[in-house]
């Protein structure tokens, strides 16, 4: 489709990685499509949502998706900008092997039972880490292969990701408050913004966020924005510039919270992306 850059990025049959950016033209939805192959989506700019059946999965810099081998799905953008994510495909047998037994579906062909998986911070850094040495032409091949596959272990690990347990109606509220976030990463929200744009109590907001996503909705956001830093490091020189544009209130502040967060300060991630 003309509304996608695919850059492909790795191939060496264990696996094979691409940079897929979208325009995000599809605004109520796309026709319905599906993958020749189970691919590990990792959203890291934008947000779209996907749709297979009644069930709908907002995809963001927090999530992992799944796109099942022939599972019939649509894709929509309810705001603009569109989207970039990172595409792993895993050799089938590799990834059997890492994938826990219980979030696979019974059968013959390998498919996840779950649209999507939140990931930790460090399976973030390993997305940013993957992206930026391949697109750069700095990771070798063997360096790159075992990134991936400690990005997908770390990705679908029990300590390490969490799936969200809710009913469909507390999901659905949740997935609204992660739009309202979404749209506007820079804003400084405060929770009667949010819960007026969900429609619902900031009380009731909050408990529910905590309750579906097991993280307060602060540090969801939080990690949002970290996210896309760790997405534009690669092209910022002045990183006081990107802590200001990402809505923080100082370099300080900035730098804090990115070391709290990845272990490291936006200048030495950066300058670990540039010197490889």
């Amino acid at each position: 489709m003309s509304q996608f850059t695919v850059q492909p990025l790795l191939d060496t049959g264990t696996v094979r990685v691409r940079d897929v950016v979208c325009g995000g033209e599809c605004r109520h939805g796309s026709d319905e499509e599906c993958t020749a192959a189970t691919h590990l989506v990792f959203p890291y700019r934008g947000v779209f949502v996907r749709h297979v059946g009644r069930n709908d999965a907002v995809a963001e810099a927090n999530q992992l998706l799944f796109f099942n081998e022939a599972e019939p799905y649509q894709v929509s953008h309810p705001i603009e900008g569109g989207d970039a994510c990172l595409d792993l495909v895993i050799e089938d047998g590799q990834l059997r092997e890492l994938a826990p037994k219980d979030q696979l579906r019974s059968g013959g062909t390998l498919a996840f039972r779950r649209q999507r998986r939140r990931i930790d911070p460090r399976a973030q850094a390993l997305v940013a880490l993957l992206r930026h040495s391949l697109s750069r032409k700095v990771a070798e091949t063997l360096e790159a292969e075992t990134l991936a596959l400690t990005l997908v272990r770390r990705s679908l690990g029990e300590r390490t990701s969490h799936v969200a347990g809710a009913s469909p109606g507390r999901q659905k509220l949740v997935d609204r408050a992660k739009l309202v976030l979404s749209s506007d990463l820079s804003r400084r929200w405060t929770l009667a913004g949010i819960a007026v744009e969900v429609g619902v109590s900031p009380v009731y907001l909050t408990q529910v966020f905590q309750q579906v996503e097991a993280m307060p909705l602060y540090r969801y956001h939080l990690r949002l924005r970290l996210a896309r830093a760790l997405d534009l490091l690669g092209r910022y020189d002045n990183l006081t510039t990107l802590g200001m544009d990402l809505g923080f209130s100082s370099h300080s502040h900035f730098s804090a919270a990115f070391k709290q967060v990845y272990g490291r300060t936006p200048a030495e991630f950066q300058r670990s992306i540039r010197s490889r």
